[in-house]
């Protein structure tokens, strides 16, 4: 990532950290789990648009992300998704997604971190859905280790097709335990340790947010009830945390 791009993330978090704050009740936990220096790829769950908002704020230093190159046809988002590190990927397949992976991996081996949906796309239903195998391959490319990421409350805030978002509502981040690509190289087929590395991260995500698990990759089609998996899982939150604590501006 280059100086100037860090430099302009960091301006951006500085504005939208407080901003948040007095709008949203946040609460953070896990940000040891991101290390201090080096490359790590963070997985967070997708069911709001906001989402791409919180997690740059949220971690402690400069983060990249995919997103839909639909973005830069909106005015209200051309502009502000560059500068919070998006780079756009064509969603359709083939050689655009290539080199946004790419792009990804050359971001991770400068030693950044890097952000990517792993269900591809939003969750319309609130459930957690079947993880593409993106973030397992840039992880055993650059052997960097994945960070699983569980946002509670963003759909709360901003539910699908909603323009303007809810104010005053509770937002949860938590960064999981990191997923190391060495630990996970029991399985010779590479198509097998693929999918076990990601099934590994979808169940940790699902862990952190509670949701419902559905083993098919997201779409507009609401699950059937045999495909859901409930979850009576209640992730422990800590008391809310101080800016000094959470929002502190990290050096690049």
């Amino acid at each position: 990532m280059a100086d100037g791009e860090q430099e302009l993330q960091a301006t951006v978090r500085s504005v939208l950290r407080p901003m948040f704050r007095s709008i949203w009740r946040i609460r953070v936990s896990g940000i040891e789990n991101i290390p201090a220096t080096g490359g790590a790829i963070l997985t967070p769950n997708h069911t709001s648009v906001i989402d791409s908002f919180f997690l740059p704020a949220a971690a402690p230093r400069p983060v990249s992300f995919v997103g839909k190159a639909e973005y830069l046809d909106d005015w209200k988002t051309r502009k502000l998704f560059p500068a919070l590190g998006m780079i756009p990927i064509d969603r359709s397949g083939g050689d655009a997604s290539q080199r946004a992976l790419d792009t990804a991996a050359h971001v991770l081996e400068g030693g950044n971190l890097f952000a990517i949906y792993p269900e591809g796309t939003r969750s319309r239903t609130g459930f957690l859905h079947k993880g593409h195998t993106g973030a397992a391959r840039l992880s055993i490319r650059t052997g960097c280790p994945i960070v699983p990421v569980g946002i509670k409350g963003a759909r709360s805030i901003q539910p699908p097709d909603q323009t303007v978002p809810n104010v005053f509502r509770p937002l949860e981040i938590h960064f999981g335990t990191p997923i190391h690509p060495a630990t996970s190289d029991s399985v010779s087929d590479e198509r097998l340790r693929l999918r076990q590395i990601t099934d590994e991260m979808m169940f940790e995500i699902r862990d952190l947010t509670g949701q419902d698990y559905v083993n098919e990759y997201a779409g507009k089609t609401p699950p059937s009830a045999a495909q859901t998996r409930q979850t009576t899982v209640s992730p422990e939150v800590p008391e809310r945390l101080s800016s000094a604590d959470v929002l502190k501006p990290v050096p690049a």
